[in-house]
């Protein structure tokens, strides 16, 4: 029995992985920066090889939140939590305002 190999043609990317898999463009922006957000705080529990527990008393939340966090469970962030984090861990966040591609 011969197996039939199909092809399958790869798409260009708009350059936000959830405008790709189908959000919607404000959904999926919010999704971007809530992803970037999420990942900058990852960096700062790692890069200071801080536990859970100390991760959360860092950011002044609790123990399950930073696992939350930790395992990308994107839903259950907002932008103004994340900030908030982000600060909480001495850091700044910019914004970067520009035309979409």
């Amino acid at each position: 029995m011969t197996q039939r190999r199909t092809r399958k043609s790869a798409i260009q990317s708009t350059g936000n992985v959830f405008v790709d898999i189908g959000f919607c463009p404000g959904e999926a922006e919010h999704l971007r920066l809530r992803a970037q957000l999420m990942m900058a705080i990852r960096q700062v529990i790692e890069r200071r090889q801080l536990t859970q527990v100390h991760a959360a008393e860092l950011l002044g939340v609790t123990q399950p939140r930073i696992s939350d966090l930790m395992r990308g469970k994107i839903d259950l962030f907002s932008i103004d939590t994340l900030v908030g984090m982000l600060a909480a861990a001495g850091m700044h966040v910019d914004m970067t305002i520009g035309a979409a591609a």
